[in-house]
């Protein structure tokens, strides 16, 4: 019996001699705590024991990654002839009205963009657009308002048709104002079919103008059927130029 305890005792101290592995968070190196991306301090397994084990941006306190409180947080803190931008002092962006573009002014170091000043129309506010690099109120001139032609007995658009409209919606949306859609018909079918047809035509072009943007608030539609004809004539040419949707202003 004395042989099997002393044997017993002796494969414990092998066992403790070797080390088991201890039961996260307790910890004897840091590949116990590598599967949480942890390390080992002090016997626990812990997000951090240095800087060096947290990401940029980030320094370790009380074994925790935490972020790098701001380099500033106002100019002051910066010295002479420098700002802070972003948590961090930088060179400042003037020191005269002379170094800022666009008539710009200098403003404890930095340039100051006049009010409706632009770059692009962007820049500017609803209704409004960049011109020699003002922002000013859109003007509706400036739109594209020929009429959008069809195909024979055709409610859809054409390639060239929804170019056109998609050009025509960036520019609407800048120039606001309530416009109709007057849709149109040649002579050829019944006076009915041809209101159906000029009506759906209207609608289809509303459709896509709503679709890129354009509020539906500031489209209304109309029908005319066969009743306005651009051209009199009865040829390819002029029933072509009677199919068509025109923009009432």
């Amino acid at each position: 019996m004395r042989q099997i305890s002393l044997l017993a005792g002796l494969s414990l101290a092998v066992a403790i001699m070797g080390g088991c592995t201890p039961s996260y968070p307790k910890c004897n190196e840091d590949e116990h705590c590598a599967e949480k991306g942890e390390v080992c301090v002090q016997g626990q397994c812990q997000e951090c024991a240095t800087d060096a084990n947290c990401q940029e941006g980030f320094t370790c306190q009380a074994n925790k990654c935490a972020p790098k409180p701001p380099e500033c947080t106002t100019d002051s803190a910066c010295g002479s002839g420098r700002i802070c931008e972003a948590g961090k002092c930088a060179e400042a962006q003037c020191q005269q009205d002379t170094q800022c573009p666009g008539g710009g002014k200098c403003e404890s170091g930095r340039c100051q963009v006049p009010e409706n000043t632009c770059a692009s129309s962007s820049d500017c506010g609803e209704g409004q657009e960049c011109q020699a690099g003002q922002c000013v109120t859109a003007s509706a001139e400036r739109c594209d308002w020929s009429p959008v032609p069809f195909g024979f007995n055709e409610s859809g658009l054409s390639a060239d048709a929804q170019q056109r409209l998609s050009d025509l919606a960036q520019c609407m949306k800048t120039a606001p104002g309530r416009v109709t859609l007057a849709g149109h018909a040649d002579e050829r079918g019944t006076e009915e079919y041809n209101l159906q047809l000029s009506n759906r035509r209207a609608a289809s072009v509303k459709r896509y103008l709503t679709d890129l943007g354009v509020p539906a608030s500031q489209l209304g539609t109309v029908g005319y059927g066969e009743t306005r004809p651009v051209n009199s004539a009865s040829s390819e040419d002029a029933w072509s130029e009677n199919r068509r949707v025109e923009f009432q202003r």
